[in-house]
């Protein structure tokens, strides 16, 4: 198990997209080159003066580079200072560096942003600078833990902050995911719905195209329009994953069923629906998505809308585009803006995996807005 464990620590891969450099380190690095002139007026030994202020510059720089290049930042800045340190214990009359605090910003930044053989390579260069420099003066016991404990929280921290952030990262891939299966069960249950209606129309042709030949030309067609839908529908579906749970084969929920958020809001806010423009021949898999994400906005803000007597659902729409916007009068909850968890994540998933757009947020006036926009027609993937 410890092997395996350390295999898995070894094979650690960086973490994706290190911020790039922000103006904090500037200000980082401008306060270690000034702590570092400071405290070289201030030494009394001016002859090592040149190489402390050497010293202190190289690690002021290596601090920039710590995200983009945690493991070189450590081997250029700790190295120096193993050298210095070096120097001093063979010159036993020079004085350490006191500016160099900003060091500890290295270790949690290797454990960040460093890979997993970079955390373990860069984590033995840290100790053996602070071996050496426990060695350069005298220290007692718990100088020398407070010393070794120091680096080692900053390289605890870090790893923290690395674990949240690769945790928050999965459980929105997650509810991401969870959105792709759903939207693909709706799809697979409306085309399997479709397909049925086929098949019962070529039943009742194959009936009566014996009998009345005319008749079977009106099927023809109806089988004909049911199966472009079908088709539509089917690339719709090309791309997205299917959970194994079994269909059943009823329509999915659209948009004439957005009444029953209405009907549904007993002990709640009131819930106004209201319907206008073209709204005709809209995919299935468009309506399905309304739904979907109109009642996910009402039932979030249901939970999160403090002191919400109405929330108003409209839908418009026009020859190219349907717009869903969902408004509460509620307070917005000062702990986490409006509806916490994953369901903001999911329902701008659904949208963009049906070329829309999906925007959420408090509104100038009081109170939260979700507002989508879908394609009317034809949906791709």
């Amino acid at each position: 198990m410890v092997r395996n464990s350390l295999r898995t620590l070894w094979s650690e891969p960086r973490p994706a997209r290190p911020p790039a450099r922000v103006w904090r380190d500037w200000a980082l690095f401008g306060v270690a080159v000034a702590a570092s002139l400071v405290e070289a007026g201030l030494r009394s030994d001016r002859t090592w003066l040149p190489v402390v202020l050497a010293v202190s510059g190289v690690v002021a720089v290596a601090v920039l580079w710590r995200r983009t290049r945690p493991l070189a930042t450590v081997a250029v800045a700790f190295g120096t200072l193993i050298v210095f340190d070096v120097a001093r214990i063979l010159a036993s009359d020079v004085t350490g560096l006191t500016s160099l605090a900003v060091v500890l910003v290295l270790p949690y930044a290797l454990l960040r942003w460093g890979s997993g053989r970079e955390a373990v390579v860069g984590l033995g260069i840290i100790l053996v600078w602070v071996s050496v420099t426990l060695l350069a003066v005298p220290t007692t016991v718990a100088e020398t833990v407070a010393g070794y404990g120091f680096f080692l929280f900053s390289a605890a921290l870090g790893a923290t902050v690395r674990f949240h952030a690769a945790t928050r990262r999965r459980e929105i891939e997650q509810a991401e995911l969870r959105q792709r299966h759903e939207l693909a069960r709706d799809l697979h249950d409306t085309v399997a719905h479709q397909v049925s209606g086929i098949a019962i129309q070529a039943q009742a042709g194959r009936a009566v195209a014996a009998a009345h030949p005319e008749r079977a030309a009106e099927v023809l067609a109806v089988i004909e329009e049911a199966a472009s839908r079908t088709l539509t529908e089917l690339r719709s579906m090309v791309g997205l994953l299917r959970t194994s749970e079994g269909a059943d084969f009823a329509p999915r929920p659209g948009l004439a069923d957005l009444e029953r958020l209405a009907e549904d809001a007993e002990g709640g806010p009131r819930i106004a629906v209201e319907l206008s423009g073209e709204l005709d021949g809209l995919s299935p898999a468009v309506g399905a998505a309304l739904y979907r994400l109109a009642q996910e906005s009402v039932t979030n803000a249901r939970r999160y809308a403090r002191d919400a007597t109405r929330v108003a659902v409209r839908v418009v729409g026009d020859a190219e585009q349907v717009q869903l916007t969902v408004d509460d009068d509620g307070a917005v909850s000062p702990a986490a803006g409006h509806p916490s968890g994953y369901g903001l994540v999911g329902m701008r998933e659904r949208t963009k995996l049906l070329g829309g757009t999906f925007h959420a947020g408090p509104k100038a006036g009081g109170g939260w807005r979700v507002e989508a926009t879908l394609p009317h027609g034809e949906v791709t993937s």
